[in-house]
């Protein structure tokens, strides 16, 4: 009975192995459909048929933008009360390329997570009645002569007040962080899979923003397990999960006739007009 079990163990074991390695090598030979948009910066797309990944369709885009001089710069674009959709936002500020931002008030507008530009604070946490804090509030984006990095919560009370950097967006949960992943909660919105936006940022400082479309049969969305193993697997060691759901969409200027790369869900078709409008975003544009 025990060399039953032990054998049974083994195989359900190397099963497991067996399923993460095709996943693997399905992501790798992946051959993306790449489009120069600016200076040392890319859009990448691809779509994985077939139940390819994770045992599903997937539609993935990202644009990376390399660390160097020549690079465009981050910024944060938001509305402190207002919504409007990401690509607005891009032409509002004439930007590259844009991904929606962090949490936000669906009813009221504003983010409801912590956003400081230039030195300003644009919005605060907004905590629950236990004044407990968020888990998208326990890490962010920075903001610094126009690099981005990302930081995480340090456990006190006031973290995000007491950051020095001119530009800060949080949200979460943190993904990766120096190449070790970070603990994630059993809960139903880690687990279960939706639209995914994402950035990550790889050894040599170039940063990724990424979308993973969902709720559709053409792309079934992620857990946030399976879109930490393709941060890692794009080779990012630090990433971030943002708002995610139908507020997904990346805009890459001159993309298609609305600029619109991925395909938002928030109208339950397979196009590029389903938009939700968010209350802030990260874009990159030239430099001043």
């Amino acid at each position: 009975m025990k060399l039953f079990l032990r054998i049974l163990f083994l195989t359900l074991i190397s099963g497991n192995l067996y399923a993460q390695d095709l996943d693997s090598i399905a992501f790798t030979k992946a051959k993306w459909h790449k489009k120069s948009v600016a200076k040392k910066t890319k859009v990448h797309t691809y779509q994985f048929r077939d139940s390819s990944l994770f045992k599903a369709n997937q539609y993935i885009c990202f644009v990376e933008v390399k660390n160097h001089k020549r690079a465009p710069g981050f910024f944060i674009g938001f509305e402190k009360k207002q919504l409007i959709k990401t690509s607005d936002f891009a032409r509002k500020h004439n930007a590259i390329a844009a991904l929606n931002g962090t949490f936000f008030d669906i009813k009221n507008g504003g983010s409801v997570d912590f956003v400081k530009v230039n030195d300003t604070i644009i919005n605060e946490n907004v905590r629950d009645k236990n004044n407990i804090r968020a888990l998208h509030q326990k890490a962010g984006v920075v903001i610094n002569d126009y690099k981005l990095t990302i930081k995480k919560w340090d456990g006190s009370a006031d973290w995000e007040n007491k950051l020095t950097d001119k530009n800060v967006m949080l949200s979460g949960p943190l993904l990766l962080l120096n190449n070790e992943n970070e603990q994630l909660d059993a809960i139903s919105f880690n687990s279960l899979r939706h639209p995914r936006t994402a950035i990550g940022i790889k050894p040599d400082g170039s940063v990724l923003l990424l979308t993973v479309d969902g709720r559709q049969e053409n792309s079934a969305g992620m857990s946030l397990i399976e879109l930490t193993k393709i941060m890692k697997w794009l080779g990012c060691t630090s990433a971030i999960n943002l708002d995610g759901g139908g507020s997904t969409t990346l805009w890459v200027q001159g993309f298609r006739e609305n600029g619109v790369v991925n395909h938002p869900s928030d109208n339950k078709k397979w196009d590029h007009e389903g938009e939700r409008k968010v209350a802030n975003v990260i874009f990159i544009k030239g430099k001043p």
